[in-house]
């Protein structure tokens, strides 16, 4: 977008937006096996069997673009669980500030139908051969995230939760993340 500020003093228009909000979605069977795709993209990450990901879309809460994004590139249906972790990195892709939420997601179907637009392939793949990809040796950020989604499933992790609620300040229904605490 072009602008010119008319009045003679510094410019208080916004700059254009400086994030970009992605989600990965954590899918594992009662087999213990991992939802995992292969990217077409040539990015650091070509070749690597990695969770689904992608961007949100305008007006989309999380929870519901990750459940969206493992949809779209899979076919596998899922619930939101949790939203387990989320890493802040800048002058990520396009130049921006990049935000990604990591959400456990349950699965309900469990056969799998590629998008051939974004995905090379996709499979089941058990979680000791997912982790033991040398990405994940290397990448101690990749690596961590997966092993508190390992925590989160088996039990000795608390993510947060969605919760639908009303704000004073707009009036409108929206999502507020958090843990529940403990009931005593």
């Amino acid at each position: 977008m072009l602008t010119y500020w008319l009045p003679n003093e510094p410019c208080l228009l916004p700059a254009s937006p400086s994030h970009q909000i992605g989600i990965g979605g954590f899918v594992m069977n009662h087999k213990r096996e991992v939802l995992v795709v292969k990217e077409k993209c040539p990015c650091s990450c070509s070749g690597v069997w990695k969770l689904p990901t992608g961007y949100i879309n305008k007006s989309e809460e999380i929870f519901s673009g990750a459940v969206r994004e493992v949809k779209e590139e899979t076919g596998i249906d899922t619930i939101f669980l949790e939203m387990v972790a989320f890493r802040h990195a800048h002058l990520v892709a396009f130049e921006q500030s990049d935000l990604l939420f990591v959400c456990m997601l349950k699965p309900l179907t469990f056969e799998i139908t590629i998008d051939e637009k974004e995905i090379q392939a996709a499979k089941w793949m058990p979680l000791d051969e997912f982790v033991s990809q040398p990405f994940y040796k290397e990448d101690h950020m990749s690596r961590k995230v997966i092993d508190i989604c390992i925590s989160k499933y088996d039990n000795r992790y608390n993510g947060f939760i969605a919760h639908q609620m009303t704000s004073k300040l707009d009036r409108k229904l929206s999502y507020l993340y958090y843990n529940e605490p403990e009931k005593i």
